[in-house]
């Protein structure tokens, strides 16, 4: 029965025996008066009968009195009868309003406490979702943190690519101290491990987290939040505080949900980074595919960025898979891609523009930058297939620089990848740079010595030209 039903039939019970006694309280009024007035005169005959004078007023009151005191007595005591019952059945009813209000409050608080989590909870998922990358997931995340534990220092800590490393990622101190939790791993920390919510009072405590002794600021309290995403715990949320104390379970619950949803947001972009990374990267050698370098080209010349793209092409790549094997091929293509991101500027982009094929856009270059910039690309080359234990392969390149801020970008890749099959024709391993009408641009009188011959100007190569022996790829 709820405490509303309870209280209803109390009160019930309660207004039908006042009623009751009301009813009563009139029936014996009527019964005395009624009584009263019918032994009256017996009373009087009787005590005329057998005393006179003042003797008769004695045994008139000493008979009314023994005829009437048995009625008044029954009707005295159905009174406290009565009376008791009421006041029996206002004490439950007392006491049900008690435990009601106790209850309303109760349920109050607890309402209270709800929405105060499910605003918490809204505001903060708004924010995540909101936040484009993890920096400003990690942003909010702290602003949440100090919204939950304003008196304690508290950070959240996440494991690297690999798993086996915990890394600070955020952090929110009313000191500027860091709580500073030396566990390294995900393996080691009883919360992560565990896979739920650890509270310790005291850091010198029988039972107390190891990594909590030997604080730079003694002796602590702490409470230790898993974090997980897609299923698999990954780092913690770890707070502070004075030795002895409890963080409230309300608090604590917060947490918790502040855990929950930035693990599944920080997850999820993770997810959406390397989906796309996946998406615009080559599988085997990790540079850029063909269609993010033109995206991204398409990007720079939208600026007015002026730009050089070259094109560079393994000489004799069927040869050296037919001769060595699929997988020598595909050590060469990685070691080729490495030596380009190597050997190149940051800022260049580097993509695998399809099979042995490889694309380079130069932003704010020259051709004769990027000239220079391929002469130690083949010097770096020849060094790291040596170092690997390769058989020798070489490369041939094609460079056209940007003119004009309306070139098409097909014309341009196109341009560059005429210029690749003239070096082709050249004889191979060298670097032809073609104008925008297509004419080999000879290299520069003073450029400096990179090691390697240019073979622009090869008679023999000139000859094979003139003679209609070029070389295909």
């Amino acid at each position: 029965m709820t405490h509303h039903e309870a209280i209803q039939s109390a009160e019930t019970s309660w207004s039908a025996a006042r009623a009751r006694a009301q009813r009563a309280s009139g029936v014996y009024a009527f019964l005395g008066w009624l009584g009263g007035a019918l032994l009256v005169v017996p009373i009087v005959l009787f005590a005329d009968a057998i005393s006179s004078g003042p003797w008769r007023y004695v045994v008139m009151s000493v008979t009314a009195l023994v005829v009437l005191a048995p009625a008044v007595y029954a009707m005295w005591h159905d009174t406290i009868q009565q009376q008791a019952r009421s006041n029996e059945l206002a004490i439950v009813l007392e006491r049900g309003l008690t435990e009601a209000i106790g209850s309303a409050e109760r349920e109050a608080a607890e309402r209270l406490v709800q929405v105060h989590r499910q605003e918490f909870e809204t505001r903060f998922a708004n924010a995540l979702e909101m936040a484009e990358d993890e920096p400003e997931v990690l942003g909010a995340v702290e602003r949440a943190l100090a919204a939950t534990l304003p008196d304690r220092p508290v950070e959240l800590l996440l494991a690297d690519n690999s798993h086996a490393h915990l890394i600070r990622m955020a952090v929110a101190t009313p000191t500027g101290d860091a709580p500073a939790c030396p566990v390294d791993s995900p393996d080691h920390c009883p919360a992560a491990r565990r896979a739920q919510v650890q509270q310790f009072t005291d850091s010198d405590a029988i039972d107390a987290c190891p990594k909590l002794r030997n604080r730079p600021h003694g002796r602590c309290s702490a409470v230790c939040v898993p974090v997980s995403m897609m299923g698999r715990t990954v780092g913690v949320i770890h707070a502070t505080g004075e030795p002895h104390t409890v963080v409230e379970e309300s608090t604590v619950t917060d947490l918790s949900t502040l855990s929950k949803l930035a693990g599944a947001r920080i997850g999820l972009l993770r997810v959406i980074a390397e989906t796309q990374l996946q998406a615009a990267t080559d599988s085997l050698t990790g540079l850029l595919n063909r269609r993010s370098l033109e995206n991204s080209l398409r990007g720079l010349r939208a600026s007015n960025t002026a730009v050089t793209v070259a094109m560079a092409d393994l000489d004799h790549f069927k040869e050296l898979n037919d001769k060595h094997g699929h997988e020598t091929g595909d050590r060469a293509l990685r070691l080729f891609a490495q030596v380009l991101r190597n050997s190149l500027p940051h800022d260049d982009l580097v993509a695998r523009y399809g099979g042995e094929e490889f694309a380079v856009v130069m932003p704010a270059s020259t051709a004769e930058d990027a000239r220079a910039a391929l002469s130690r690309v083949r010097v770096e080359l020849k060094n790291a297939i040596a170092n690997a234990g390769l058989p020798h392969f070489t490369a041939s390149f094609g460079v056209i620089e940007a003119t004009g801020d309306d070139e098409d970008l097909a014309r341009l890749l196109a341009h560059a990848d005429v210029a690749l099959f003239d070096a082709k024709h050249q004889g191979r391993d060298c670097i032809v740079v073609h104008d925008q009408d297509g004419n080999r641009v000879p290299q520069p009188a003073s450029r400096p010595h990179t090691g390697l011959a240019e073979r622009e100007d090869d008679p023999v190569s000139a000859t094979r030209i003139a003679s209609g022996n070029g070389h295909t790829r």
